[in-house]
């Protein structure tokens, strides 16, 4: 069974994070889903939504240092951290992250760097069919989500704090394997969990 994996690329080039997230894609022994930050604007709320199991990231990426700290904040305590290089870095300058990545690497290089890493986990037969169905808070949550409300005015409405909010949509967006707004509202709707007219145009 194909060891499945959520991984964050943290990349200013949209060109160089397309191209690796269609190289991850087409890994063998692993069903890769890829998170896609392009702006520091994106990176903390982006990685409190999606949990990633790893983070690839430019070290001139501003905002993500330091790690230990980035980890902390967004709650992603688990989380593997590897750089993306493009050139030539003191060996010190990389002992804060797990592995590293070349824009130079081959598949095979990094199909070996991932399992040198240790992520492979088999998912339980309880997780499996937890990513199936959603907790009525959960829907309650997708539905403000859909008409476009802040966290903080979730938290509001619903009588919950922000933090609870983020991890609640942070576990929706586990068991849907959905990572965007727009993502859910496609869901919301087919689902009939939202009226076309609820949604916030």
């Amino acid at each position: 069974m194909a060891t499945t994996l959520t991984i964050a690329i943290a990349e200013h080039s949209e060109i160089i994070r397309q191209g690796l997230e269609q190289i991850l894609k087409r890994l063998p022994d692993f069903k890769i889903q890829c998170v896609s930050i392009g702006a520091y604007e994106q990176l903390h709320e982006t990685l409190s939504l999606s949990d990633p199991d790893l983070l690839i990231i430019n070290p001139t990426f501003p905002g993500a240092f330091p790690l230990e700290q980035l980890k902390e904040t967004t709650g992603c305590t688990q989380m593997k951290c590897v750089a993306l290089i493009y050139a030539a870095f003191e060996n010190y300058q990389l002992r804060v992250y797990d592995e590293h990545f070349h824009i130079y690497d081959t598949p095979e290089e990094l199909l070996h760097k991932l399992e040198r890493m240790h992520l492979k986990k088999s998912p339980t037969a309880f997780q499996e069919s937890e990513q199936q169905t959603l907790s009525a808070r959960e829907k309650e949550i997708v539905v403000c989500v859909v008409k476009g409300m802040t966290n903080r005015e979730i938290a509001e409405q619903l009588f919950l704090s922000t933090h609870t909010v983020i991890t609640h949509r942070r576990n929706i967006a586990r068991k849907l394997q959905i990572h965007s707004p727009s993502g859910l509202t496609i869901y919301a709707i087919v689902n009939k969990l939202v009226e076309l007219s609820d949604i916030k145009q």
